[in-house]
């Protein structure tokens, strides 16, 4: 039986982002899938995102969170939900975001600093980074994950692949999502130690 520091797990992203990986069975097979569906995927990713955020504008207690001022963000602030919608400038500078996510993560799933950008990807939705008046609730952050899993596995499902190398990338992706949501969710516990 493999020891585990947990209290390590709580203060070293490295150490937790291993032991993630090596628990969930993310090694440099699904690595090299996730990597393999680059090609068929990554054109797909306008699409994707857009699905993803009429499904964020579809609900006030997600689209609220793109009201206020979002971290990098200079043009007009929309003042109320009925100005949010998905050609709101603030909403395609969110949009521009997320696309840049999904490349990365097809991208860099094999790469050693992929860590420290998904922990990021967690970090930026709470007050500990980027506006200090963004707090998505965690409730919503694992709405989000599922539905661009959901997403994601179902545009997987549809690549023009053999059977098996779709099954292989979905089982990867899923597998990395898993971890990213991981790593949402660790800014959000009490017992987190964060010191990155």
């Amino acid at each position: 039986m493999k020891q585990i520091d947990e209290s390590r797990l709580e203060s070293d992203i490295q150490y937790r982002y291993e032991y993630l990986k090596e628990f969930i069975g993310f090694g440099s097979e699904e690595a090299e899938a996730i990597q393999a569906l680059a090609p068929y995927l990554g054109p797909l990713v306008p699409q994707l995102v857009e699905q993803t955020y009429e499904k964020l504008l579809a609900f006030d207690a997600t689209a609220r969170h793109f009201l206020p001022r979002q971290h990098g963000y200079t043009g007009a602030q929309p003042l109320n939900l009925a100005e949010l919608s998905a050609t709101h400038p603030q909403i395609r500078f969110r949009k521009d975001h997320l696309m840049r996510y999904l490349m990365q993560l097809l991208g860099r799933a094999g790469d050693s600093k992929l860590v420290t950008y998904l922990d990021m990807a967690g970090k930026i939705h709470t007050p500990q980074a980027g506006n200090k008046d963004i707090h998505v609730p965690l409730i919503q952050m694992n709405a989000l994950m599922g539905v661009l899993s959901d997403i994601v596995l179902q545009a997987i499902a549809g690549l023009p692949l053999d059977a098996e190398t779709r099954w292989r990338g979905q089982r990867a992706f899923n597998k990395l999502l898993w971890i990213q949501n991981d790593l949402i969710n660790r800014h959000y516990t009490n017992s987190a130690v964060v010191k990155d």
